[in-house]
């Protein structure tokens, strides 16, 4: 087997007294697309900045491409691309402008630099290259702090939150990059997201981090077959006993478990065929007003509320 691409164990760091990352191992292997997905305050972009070598372990190790981050940071960071959560782009300057300095810094030529330029058509809005980034779409931005994180052609790529604030089409087109990307180029991908959605379209494996520990962690399609094979959703009728809804299904063999929400159950099935009529059953037999009963398919928010006993809440 290849060696890890990044290999950390008993990971932490600390802020004064708050623990923001409090244990973490992890292996990431090469061509994968490994998401690190948790809401925000979980610790996933200090678990970034440790192996970008922006910040110092507190305690722990950490290997990157087979280099230690506490001793051998500036090896790391040649070899290496980061597009991070906050990054800021020169309004005043132009796209082009942005990728010749970047590339400058990484000790490319000038030749080596258009060229790359030029592999990176399908990143960037080419047709806005010489326009300055002011006049940018918040998409546009991304895909250009995506492509200046690749001019020197990286052997690992962090991506911390990428589509954080990005409209539906302008994410879209993220995903589609970071697709292209790895199955192009064979560039591993460490990705960062609060979104659900995110982890599960583009993630070969996923590690759910809580609190600054990791909770959960394989294919996104694995962790969610542990939920169960199906979810009942239930929503009652403003007014109805919820705690006589949960007392009326959570006993009945065709159900694994039962989260109580705000507006009605979550029901986790192992076969949600045969399970709906009992439920529906019990649920009228004791008197319970449903609005809606629905049959989906678990995704990671149940395998999130499973491990954590809460669920992922997206910033607007």
């Amino acid at each position: 087997m290849s060696e890890a691409v990044i290999e950390t164990t008993d990971l932490r760091r600390n802020f004064g007294d708050v623990e923001a990352v409090r244990g973490v191992d992890l292996v990431v292997e090469p061509g994968e697309i490994y998401g690190f997905l948790g809401p925000n305050g979980a610790g996933k972009s200090t678990v970034v900045k440790m192996l970008t070598t922006l910040l110092k372990p507190s305690g722990g190790s950490a290997r990157v491409l087979g280099l230690d981050v506490a001793t051998q940071a500036n090896q790391i960071r040649l070899r290496i691309g980061a597009a991070l959560q906050d990054a800021s782009l020169d309004q005043k300057q132009s796209g082009r402008e942005i990728l010749r300095v970047q590339g400058q810094l990484y000790g490319l030529t000038a030749t080596e630099i258009d060229q790359r330029i030029d592999e990176l058509r399908s990143v960037i809005e080419f047709d806005a290259i010489d326009r300055w980034v002011g006049t940018y779409s918040g998409g546009m931005e991304r895909r250009l702090d995506l492509a200046a994180s690749l001019i020197h052609n990286p052997d690992l790529l962090f991506l911390d939150e990428p589509t954080t604030g990005l409209d539906p089409t302008s994410r879209a087109e993220v995903w589609e990059e970071v697709r292209r990307l790895n199955a192009d180029f064979g560039t591993t991908i460490f990705l960062t997201t609060q979104y659900l959605e995110e982890a599960d379209e583009l993630a070969d494996r996923v590690g759910i981090i809580n609190a600054g520990t990791i909770v959960g962690e394989g294919p996104p399609g694995d962790l969610k077959r542990t939920v169960g094979s199906d979810v009942i959703q239930v929503r009652l009728a403003e007014g109805s006993d919820r705690q006589g809804a949960y007392d009326a299904v959570v006993g009945l063999d065709t159900v694994d478990h039962v989260d109580q929400g705000p507006r009605g159950l979550l029901i986790s099935v192992k076969n949600g065929a045969s399970a709906v009529s009992p439920v529906a059953i019990a649920l009228d037999g004791a008197g319970v007003s449903v609005t809606d009963l629905t049959l989906r398919t678990p995704t990671l928010d149940d395998v999130f509320l499973e491990l954590t006993g809460d669920r992922i809440e997206v910033a607007a």
